[in-house]
């Protein structure tokens, strides 16, 4: 009886662990099969069982397809049988996916975040007027705010309109703007707690014992 144990570091290892082992074992019997027409028969009903093992999928688009490449990988790709989709190939499955371009366009200014850049490009493609003017000051003390976020001290206007002048190649140039960006106390101004000024105003008092005794109608 000890000798007919089964351990899983002794079991074939499983593709797609999610299914479960008897999900492996009928795939590997389906493989079996010697007539086309039987592993047809028998492919349907294992993915039936694979769509009612995951129920919550069934308005997911193309969940049916899925299951069908998930067979197919899970046969190890050679489970020969119809399928009314594309059977997908072993070298697809194991191709590298490329490598994610992440936006490093001025990694000298990493504390602006690349939305800036992305406000500064549109602010590039607006015509002159006080809406791009109102635009490009907003920005600057958007830029002055995540400075201080960085560096939590203080940060001179010429200092961010010089960043702004190299962030937009140049194409926008408030360094000889006379208009002062907002203050940068008023920036780091946090929000009070509620809690901390409660008793101050009045907000919250322990009931006195005198309410016990108050008729209540």
């Amino acid at each position: 009886m000890i000798d007919d144990l089964e351990y899983n570091t002794e079991r074939e290892h499983l593709i797609i662990p999610e299914y479960g082992r008897h999900m492996q074992k009928m795939i590997n019997y389906a493989k079996t099969r010697e007539t086309k027409e039987e592993r047809n028969k028998i492919a349907k009903g294992i993915i039936a069982v694979m769509g009612n093992m995951q129920p919550h999928l069934r308005d997911v688009p193309d969940f049916q397809h899925k299951l069908w490449d998930q067979l197919f990988i899970m046969s190890n790709f050679e489970l020969d049988a119809d399928s009314p989709y594309e059977i997908p190939t072993k070298e697809i499955y194991e191709e590298r996916p490329e490598p994610l371009k992440y936006p490093q366009n001025f990694p000298k200014y990493r504390f602006y975040g690349n939305n800036i850049k992305t406000m500064i490009d549109v602010a590039n493609t607006w015509e002159a007027g006080e809406l791009k003017e109102a635009l490009l000051f907003t920005i600057a003390n958007h830029m002055k705010k995540c400075f201080l976020n960085w560096n939590k001290d203080t940060v001179e206007d010429a200092v961010i309109y010089k960043h702004l002048f190299e962030l937009s190649g140049g194409k926008i140039d408030l360094r000889k703007s006379e208009e002062d960006l907002s203050d940068s106390s008023s920036l780091l101004r946090t929000k009070t707690k509620y809690s901390s000024n409660t008793n101050k105003k009045g907000g919250h008092h322990k009931k006195s014992s005198s309410n016990r005794q108050r008729k209540r109608y």
